[in-house]
């Protein structure tokens, strides 16, 4: 296959390209500045630009791009930043899709675990309803924009939560911590993270795109449940420190604001079922064996 990727410089997009490339398929790499390598293609999302034939010779289309939820604190300004970014990566790739004499056969397009809100305990599979927020309006509003592909691309919606990866990504700001002997839970440490690591959310959509079945939304999830606690003490047992100095929720809204009610307080318990019902099988299904890859060498 030739499979085009937006967001590849990105966690989740550079590793859908490592593994691509590593099964013998091609991966292009959509870039915002002039291409260096043959696997490059330059576009300008914010104008809408892209070279007019590239979809006719594109099996798949993987919609990564996107700016950071992680960078804090979330102004006003950075917010629409955040929204921009999506909607005018995913309106540009729709159109060319469109124009195209012949489209790819499927469109793998960027969502989050942020469509649900705040739900508590409540096991929440892809039928749950959109919850209130920004990120939830955000997730909403970049799911609509990848529906619009034309008739006879299959859309798939990949809801993705926190990403494990040995880059940290997610984890950039609380594994040193844990390092230091100085992380601990989050707030309560009770709200439920959902969890994938790299290499499986990067599996998944390879997955789905190699799924004839598979359409609509996606919850990118590992099947065993952990809460914020959870995750803490796995990732510090795995390093041999201890994980007992909580993070008050009152400072965390203070210093971080928005941000942290709705990445790092929000309880969202996802199902994996769905996913495993595609036959997907994960490398690292608990928590422990995800924590144990992520600080091993």
């Amino acid at each position: 296959m030739r499979v085009l990727i937006s967001g590849a410089s990105g966690l989740v997009g550079s590793e859908v390209a490592r593994q691509l490339n590593a099964s013998g398929h091609e991966a292009i790499k959509l870039v915002r500045r002039k291409a260096a390598a043959a696997d490059e293609v330059e576009w300008n999302p914010a104008l809408g630009q892209i070279p007019g034939d590239l979809m006719d010779s594109i099996d798949a289309v993987v919609n990564m791009a996107g700016a950071t939820t992680g960078k804090i604190p979330w102004t006003k300004k950075y917010k629409q930043e955040i929204v921009n970014s999506r909607i005018d990566s995913t309106r540009t790739l729709v159109k060319a899709m469109a124009a195209a004499k012949t489209p790819p056969k499927v469109f793998v397009s960027g969502s989050a675990s942020g469509f649900y809100g705040d739900c508590g305990n409540q096991l929440l599979s892809e039928t749950a309803p959109k919850g209130t927020g920004f990120l939830s309006d955000l997730a909403n509003q970049w799911e609509q924009e990848a529906l619009q592909a034309p008739k006879g691309v299959r859309v798939v919606l990949a809801r993705t939560t926190m990403v494990m990866s040995k880059q940290l990504g997610a984890l950039g700001r609380l594994l040193p911590l844990i390092k230091l002997g100085v992380g601990g839970p989050l707030g309560s440490g009770k709200q439920w993270w959902a969890w994938i690591s790299q290499v499986d959310e990067a599996a998944a959509i390879i997955h789905l795109i190699n799924t004839p079945t598979a359409s609509g939304p996606f919850n990118l999830t590992a099947p065993q449940p952990a809460t914020c606690k959870d995750i803490v003490v796995a990732l510090a047992k795995q390093l041999g420190r201890p994980a007992i100095v909580p993070v008050p929720a009152f400072a965390l809204k203070l210093f971080i604001g928005e941000a942290a009610t709705e990445l790092l307080l929000c309880s969202q318990n996802m199902s994996a079922d769905k996913l495993l019902a595609t036959g997907f099988k994960f490398s690292h299904a608990k928590l422990d064996e995800a924590a144990a890859w992520v600080v091993s060498k």
